[in-house]
């Protein structure tokens, strides 16, 4: 297998290179100057000791000694710090157990050109990995990966397609240009750890600190030194990161074209087009049953469950469906897309899926044997593998008491009555799915407007449709125009439709934007009027024209309400957020006289919410009981320097809930509205 480097993977390998060789030489100057400093610290304090024998002298000498170990110890620390994988949630497995699979695998490395991983776990999310547990000396010592294959994808995949992914994953490691990208992987965890992973060493200077206020003292000019050190690095960090990142989505285009060599172009480019819409696919399984956990109910086999959701889906959003799995393509991927802002992003680590099928597309490596059998056949027993999976899975959920197993027929049955439940009618061709009505003065429509000559079709045809995600590209546009005018986002330049722009640039084109949103929302907004007046036609013939008419300025009316109510809770949690840092006894009896302040709203607002009939669904005993007791106590979360955490665990269940009413009753009232309008129809 011959793979081709490019140009760009040179280029970025070089800067990498440069920025190893940066950090080397800026780290060697901090080392030798820590060393020196506190072989110095170490000299003094011996001598002082001698000099003043008492223990003054004593405590001045180990204080002057600890100040240099300390720093010392800072800039070496990483060579002891291991970065291991968590494996809770991995199901470990061998070759006795799945021959086929191992078989599969080894084909695949032997193509590759590169060994068999260490060991080969089971997850069960849609993903697949090699990782393995690194450390300093990982960078000298040969360490073996290990394969993640998350069964999810397995799920979602053709074998051939598995084929594709898993060389994607080896072909990382095949070349040996690419340990380039191990080296800056492991200068960036060396930067890393001195800057951010700190709290094992704070906590040792603390521990220090508190045996004597000389010790502090010292310890105090020695925080200052670590700082310095610290703002040097952080200089280092960004620009070395920076290369890293460009590195590394070369690798991805890199390993893609190993594996465009092993399995073909096609395999590898139909999975990353399915692949967020399975794993969407997967969390709306998850979500399901995390609202079941209060019925203490779990499933059988999630993956039967995925399979089912997989097409279910397709089948709602017309997608081609081939060997029982979706088939995407990119106008399908992005037909709700119409930002026309194109920022490359230095800090991503992968390129986009638009990149990576140009690409693909561009190698067209077709291969003979190409296998459509299911991906989950490589296992010798698929129906316990997946059982195996879905029992590790729930194994991290916490039931009040046994919980009972939901078959593949009761999942499919519940799970279609909640989406039927959550959608809005199919008439609207998604026209409200991403958008609201947009206000306007009912009564002076209701009093003008002739709806009689409208028709479903004029009003949501595929030009409404369109005009609606115009619009939401061009809101989204301006936002991300403004975050770079205000320089919240550094970049120096960027394209919009086609043309690159400076960012002293970004200013002038948010004006022309504002133009255009000004248009299209015009548009929409009378679309939506003719919308109310061929509807009030409508129901004015079953005497429901005032029923509309409350149901839109009730929206309306709401609408206006959740941006306040959605600053309540920001305001909330900020201020609730000094509970999980260490903050001074003074300064929380501060804090919590300004949380109790905002209080007072949050009851008012849940008060009216559990008593609101639309919610009557989603307020579960459970959650009733929940905040009623927050409601009918006056808690106390802080007194004689101690909080107390049950009352605080109630209040932050209370808001919890909050945070899921609002903008569930924010649905529940367009929802309402809309079903309504539907009906005027019948």
């Amino acid at each position: 297998m011959n793979i081709h480097i490019s140009d760009a993977f040179k280029q970025m390998t070089k800067k990498a290179i440069y920025a190893i060789v940066l950090f080397i030489f800026t780290y060697l100057i901090l080392a030798l100057l820590a060393t020196a400093l506190t072989v110095g610290c170490i000299a003094g304090g011996i001598t002082i000791i001698v000099t003043i024998p008492s223990l003054l002298g004593i405590l001045l000498g180990i204080g002057i000694a600890g100040l240099g170990l300390f720093i010392f110890i800072f800039l070496f620390k990483f060579i002891f710090k291991s970065n291991k994988v968590d494996r809770s949630h991995l199901v470990e497995i061998h070759q006795r157990d799945e021959p086929k699979l191992f078989r599969f695998i080894e084909e695949i490395v032997h193509e590759a050109g590169t060994d068999f991983p260490k060991k080969v776990y089971l997850s069960a999310d849609v993903n697949a990995c090699v990782f393995y547990d690194s450390s300093f000396w990982s960078m000298f010592l040969p360490i073996r990966k290990n394969l993640q294959i998350g069964i999810g994808l397995v799920n979602s995949s053709t074998e051939e397609e598995i084929k594709g992914i898993l060389a994607h994953e080896f072909g990382h490691f095949s070349q040996k240009s690419m340990k380039v990208g191990s080296y800056v992987y492991h200068v960036n965890q060396i930067i890393y750890n001195m800057l951010f992973d700190n709290d094992s060493y704070q906590k040792m200077v603390r521990g220090w600190s508190s045996i004597s206020g000389l010790f502090s003292f010292f310890m105090m000019i020695g925080v200052k030194i670590i700082q310095g050190i610290q703002f040097i690095l952080g200089k280092n960090y960004d620009y070395i990161n920076i290369n890293y990142l460009a590195l590394s989505r070369e690798m991805e285009f890199h390993a893609d074209e190993v594996a465009a060599n092993i399995a073909g172009s096609l395999p590898l480019k139909e999975s990353l087009l399915r692949s967020d819409f399975a794993d969407h696919a997967f969390n709306t399984v998850l979500s399901f049953y995390s609202g079941k956990i209060e019925e203490n109910i779990r499933s059988q086999n999630i993956y039967k469950e995925h399979r089912f959701v997989l097409q279910f889906l397709a089948q709602e959003n017309q997608l081609t469906i081939v060997n029982d799995l979706p088939q995407l393509t990119l106008s399908e991927l992005n037909q709700y897309n119409k930002s026309k802002l194109n920022i490359k992003n230095q800090w991503a680590s992968h390129p986009s899926v638009e990149d990576r099928v140009d690409a693909l597309d561009k190698l067209n490596i077709v291969k003979p044997h190409y296998s459509d059998k299911p991906a989950i056949l490589l296992f010798s027993n698929p129906e316990k593998t997946e059982r195996r999976l879905t029992n590790k899975l729930f194994s991290s959920v916490t039931y009040q008491k046994k919980p009972t197993e939901l078959d593949l027929e009761g999942f499919e049955r519940e799970y279609v009555e909640v989406f039927n439940n959550n959608r809005f009618p199919t008439i609207y061709n998604k026209y409200y799915d991403n958008k609201n009505p947009l206000d306007f003065d009912i009564e002076n429509v209701a009093s003008y407007s002739d709806g009689s000559s409208y028709t479903l079709e004029k009003l949501f045809n595929k030009d409404r449709i369109e005009q609606v995600y115009e619009l939401i590209g061009l809101e989204h546009d301006k936002q991300v125009l403004s975050d770079i005018s205000g320089k919240n986002i550094q970049l120096q330049s960027f394209d919009y439709d086609g043309k690159k722009y400076t960012i002293s640039e970004a200013k002038g084109l948010i004006s022309k934007l504002e133009l255009q949103l000004l248009n299209i929302t015009s548009l929409v907004r009378e679309n939506d009027i003719n919308i109310f007046s061929f509807f009030y036609y409508h129901a004015q013939h079953h005497n429901n024209g005032p029923k509309l008419k409350e149901k839109y300025n009730a929206f309306f009316s709401f609408e206006r309400e959740y941006t306040t109510k959605t600053e309540l809770s920001n305001k909330l949690m900020e201020a609730a957020q000094f509970i999980s840092v260490e903050t001074p006894h003074e300064q929380i009896e501060k804090n919590f006289k300004a949380l109790y302040k905002l209080e007072g709203e949050l009851k008012y607002d849940l008060r009216k919410l559990i008593r609101t009939d639309l919610l009557e669904k989603d307020i579960t005993p459970a959650i009733r009981e929940q905040i009623e007791t927050y409601l009918s106590n006056d808690l106390v979360y802080f007194r004689n320097d101690q909080y107390f955490n049950d009352n605080l665990q109630i209040f932050f269940e209370a808001l919890h809930h909050y945070n899921y009413l609002v903008p569930r009753l924010y649905f529940l009232v367009k929802q309402d509205l809309v079903k309504f309008q539907a009906e005027q129809l019948k």
